[in-house]
């Protein structure tokens, strides 16, 4: 993406010699290069606090369900509502970030999720704690369609899969540690406690990012114009390339908010571990900080779509295996499951950020969008599922979804070779 204008003027490329009054343009950051780690680490914060205070009340659902006296599938909505507000705030809040910026957006949404959670809390009834995680989850919309449509313009391309896969990283870190700080806490003392500790983590994070993230250089401010919105949201959902990798983002995640918002239950009333325990059973999420940052590197190994079809069949074996009786063997599973969609979300998202050659806020966005309904989805389904059925029941809610990113992904392979035919034919 070419420069733009910072206040001083710009080198045009010209072979006349530059004067001293001129800067040179601006380069793109890439590893080693100056900003590249303040960037990284300030994406990575900000990932984190992301997914801590998205998914804060995930592993406290039993103790929810038990504090509030409502069943897994009501006491699912602390989830669901906040990642259901995400996916429909996501794009018009991208849409602002091209008129005012993406780390504006970024800073003050984190700024707004970061103190509705400090009051999340003190919520006296399971409505109101519904209703604010609706609010935190349409605040933290800002921030990933922003942070991917931030580091497509700032990062060089052939390092963006790395950068991208960093800030996923951060996401399962703070999926992790969220869940972990919740878990202790509340089984010291109580769930609403266990949400004040992630709600201070979160205010942590918040400030490492304010501090470290290097000021856009090649950003253009776009009108506000609700017809050039749309039309840029109407040529991304007529590219077949984009919509594939909105469903497979949006069918993984289904996968993932399945297993992850019935697990907690599974672990209690299968094996009668504490809230402590259970908490303890994310620090899988340190698997998926491994195979989200490795996504670059099996892409530029195997492809876009055989990293695909390995991450699907990772989780799928996963899947299988959680089907046994044991804690060490669902334990495995977990591994298999969370290595495999880490791994395919940030194939999937990188490949949005580069197939975007324009409207890249809304290109990330309607990923973003399509991303947290698969959420939402799996988990209300999976949750209803496990009510019915059991553990069995949810898993093939999450077998269904891999099924389906195997379908797109088959489709996309069998409609590239068709091209390349057609190419060769002229």
């Amino acid at each position: 993406m070419p420069p733009v204008h910072t206040g001083a003027p710009v080198s045009t490329g010209a072979s006349t010699p530059s004067s001293p009054q001129e800067t040179p343009a601006p380069q793109a950051h890439a590893p080693g290069r100056p900003g590249y780690r303040r960037m990284s680490l300030a994406l990575f914060a900000a990932g984190l606090a992301t997914f801590a205070l998205l998914y804060s009340t995930q592993a406290l659902l039993p103790a929810v369900s038990e504090g509030f006296g409502v069943t897994a599938g009501q006491a699912s909505w602390t989830v669901s509502a906040a990642t259901g507000a995400l996916a429909l705030f996501v794009l018009p809040l991208s849409a602002l970030s091209e008129r005012f910026g993406r780390t504006r957006m970024m800073t003050v949404s984190m700024a707004v999720a970061v103190g509705v959670g400090l009051l999340v809390p003190f919520a006296p009834n399971l409505e109101w704690l519904v209703a604010l995680r609706a609010v935190q989850g349409a605040a933290i919309a800002g921030i990933p369609a922003s942070a991917m449509a931030y580091l497509a313009e700032e990062v060089r391309p052939k390092a963006l899969v790395g950068a991208i896969g960093l800030f996923v990283a951060g996401n399962s870190i703070g999926g992790m540690s969220g869940r972990l700080v919740t878990g202790w806490a509340a089984q010291a003392w109580g769930w609403r406690a266990g949400l004040l500790a992630v709600g201070a983590m979160a205010l942590a994070c918040a400030a490492a990012f304010w501090v470290l993230l290097p000021r856009a250089r090649f950003f253009r401010p776009a009108s506000l114009d609700p017809r050039a919105v749309g039309a840029a949201v109407a040529g991304h959902l007529r590219d077949p390339l984009l919509l594939r990798l909105y469903g497979i983002g949006a069918l993984f995640m289904t996968v993932f908010g399945a297993v992850y918002t019935v697990i907690g239950y599974r672990l209690a009333d299968e094996f009668s571990l504490g809230q402590g325990a259970i908490g303890s059973i994310f620090l899988i999420y340190l698997v998926g900080t491994a195979s989200s940052a490795a996504a670059g590197r099996l892409v530029a190994r195997m492809g876009r779509r055989g990293a695909l079809y390995l991450a699907v069949a990772t989780t799928a074996l996963g899947l299988l295996l959680s089907l046994a009786a044991s804690v060490a063997a669902i334990t495995a599973g977990l591994v298999l499951i969370t290595a495999g969609f880490f791994a395919g979300h940030a194939v999937a998202s990188a490949a949005v950020s580069r197939t975007a050659v324009s409207g890249r806020a809304q290109a990330s966005a309607l990923y973003q969008s399509a991303y947290y309904l698969g959420s939402s989805a799996g988990g209300t389904l999976g949750a209803l599922a496990y009510h019915s059925g059991g553990w069995a029941a949810t898993a093939g809610i999450a077998l269904l979804a891999v099924l389906g990113v195997v379908s797109i992904t088959l489709y996309g392979s069998h409609a590239a070779r068709s091209e390349r035919r057609l190419v060769a034919a002229r």
